[in-house]
């Protein structure tokens, strides 16, 4: 993770996308300007990020994040990037819990002014945990906090799970029903829909594959009710004004399914990140986000006791399997490496994956 090159994170023109955005806001606000347009250096791989203050005497917010469907001539990580339901999803989720979303601004269904569709929220300060390097590597600001600072962010992190699960009643809400019945079978259908489109054309994985046969050898008797989940459910996409959280971003991966999925991505996502880090000779955190402590918490948050945790912690690291396998074919494409022998060997964490699969991985 030292030495390989960063895969490329957007191929648009960032003075060309400040040309535009300006004569588009001109339409919203006239005589509007954005200034100081910038594009993160940590801009992520599906869709795009752009920060910029609002200069008008009539601005509902001044500092604005700007959220941009991935260029589908870019090979997009995803198939579909419907930025009318992140827009109002997080409306939903502001109005119905107590959760810190970002105030949502202006959706932008048209993709011609930018060439994709976007919408405007409000930026929060705070600062996030790294992904590159991961928070797991020393030298960023969680590693270096004490154990008690990162157990009480632990803590109210797996808390915004419990407020998101019990807050909305998805019977209640005609949007939400409109996704679909929420059913485990429905979500894991959809993931192996995304597999599909991210090999077509391709090598398959053998690995991928098997992992989806293991699935339906632990397949959950009673999955339990559906309910909104967050999807990208991990502390990476959480703003923290100290070590409290301040905003909850990234709603692309949203959907009605068991409350586990999203215990499972928050659980998984941390160890894939500490799975590394070990793999290089650094202890990481190996104390932070344990699967034991996160389903204690949770329990006692909400009554809900998680059930079927060894089925939901490999489906997200299956999940995950699928995303780094587009990735790496996207870095292929662009020239950033080259195509193994083996396609299984694309997949980051293949090793823990494999394990997994085997019955011979250690939480």
């Amino acid at each position: 993770m030292t030495t390989a090159p960063r895969p490329r994170t957007t191929t648009r023109d960032p003075e060309e996308l400040t040309r535009r955005l300006n004569a588009w806001l001109t339409t919203r606000l006239p005589g509007a300007e954005a200034a100081h347009v910038t594009v993160p250096e940590s801009n992520g791989m599906s869709s795009e990020t752009l920060l910029f203050d609002l200069e008008h005497p009539r601005a509902p917010v001044r500092a604005c994040v700007l959220r941009l469907a991935a260029d589908p001539a870019a090979y997009a990580v995803f198939p579909v990037y419907d930025m009318p339901r992140q827009f109002h999803t997080m409306r939903l989720v502001a109005e119905r819990t107590t959760l810190p979303v970002p105030r949502v601004v202006w959706l932008e269904e048209d993709p011609a002014p930018l060439g994709a569709p976007f919408f405007v929220m409000e930026r929060v300060e705070g600062r996030v945990p790294p992904d590159v390097m991961p928070y797991t590597y020393e030298g960023n600001w969680l590693h270096a906090a004490s154990d008690e600072e990162r157990e009480y962010l632990e803590a109210a992190t797996v808390g915004l799970l419990a407020r998101l699960h019990d807050g909305i009643d998805v019977r209640r809400e005609p949007y939400l029903r409109s996704w679909g019945t929420g059913g485990l079978r429905e979500h894991v259908t959809a993931q192996r829909a995304y597999y599909d489109w991210v090999v077509e054309g391709l090598p398959r994985s053998p690995l991928i594959e098997s992992a989806f046969d293991r699935l339906e050898e632990l397949w959950p008797r009673e999955p339990g009710e559906p309910v909104l989940t967050w999807g990208d459910a991990r502390i990476g996409n959480v703003v923290y004004d100290g070590f409290e959280p301040a905003a909850v971003l990234d709603w692309e991966m949203a959907a009605l399914a068991p409350r586990e999925v999203d215990l499972g991505w928050t659980i998984y996502l941390h160890r894939f990140f500490q799975d590394l880090t070990e793999r290089l000779g650094q202890p990481g955190l190996p104390g932070f986000l344990r699967r034991d402590r996160v389903e204690r918490r949770y329990a006692r948050l909400t009554g809900h006791t998680p059930r079927h945790m060894d089925f939901y912690v490999l489906y997200a690291a299956l999940r995950q399997a699928i995303v780094m396998l587009r990735v790496a074919h996207r870095q292929v494409h662009f020239g950033e490496t080259a195509v193994p022998a083996d396609p299984d060997t694309l997949i980051l964490h293949h090793g823990s994956l494999r394990a997994m699969v085997q019955g011979s991985y250690e939480d």
